[in-house]
């Protein structure tokens, strides 16, 4: 069986990279297979690349507010394309409230600033298995 394919993505111009490119070394060094695509991607990039790639899971670097922003498209262009493909957000400015509005627009899981490595690593890992198994069985 292959590795839980991750694609880590930062949106538009938020220039904060270290938080991604931990949280992708993290994810790497538990076993998944990550994608990284760095800075500088608005919604439609983001979901070429997941089609591309075949990603299980679209990872999104938020450390500034732009997500507020492109999240609602980039869940509408995965549904037109019809993708399942669930999406997940962390960042340190993921603020509760925000993570709430985020969930119920459709994001599968919203990590804060005091989400820890190991509960990263245990979620992405249970998503990635969970769309999988409904990939199994569609």
């Amino acid at each position: 069986m292959r590795k839980i394919r991750v694609l880590v993505a930062i949106f538009g111009m938020d220039q904060h990279e270290v938080g991604a490119i931990a949280v992708a070394r993290l994810l790497r060094d538990a076993g998944m297979e990550v994608i990284y695509a760095g800075r500088g991607n608005l919604p439609p990039m983001i979901v070429k690349t997941a089609l591309q790639e075949a990603v299980d899971i679209v990872g999104l670097s938020c450390h500034s507010w732009e997500y507020l922003f492109y999240t609602k498209e980039l869940l509408q262009l995965l549904r037109e394309q019809h993708m399942s493909t669930p999406v997940v957000v962390g960042g340190s400015v993921i603020t509760a409230g925000d993570a709430k509005s985020l969930t119920q627009e459709g994001v599968v899981a919203a990590f804060g600033a005091t989400a820890t490595g190991e509960e990263i690593i245990r979620d992405i890992r249970r998503i990635g298995e969970e769309t999988r198994a409904a990939a199994a069985s569609a």
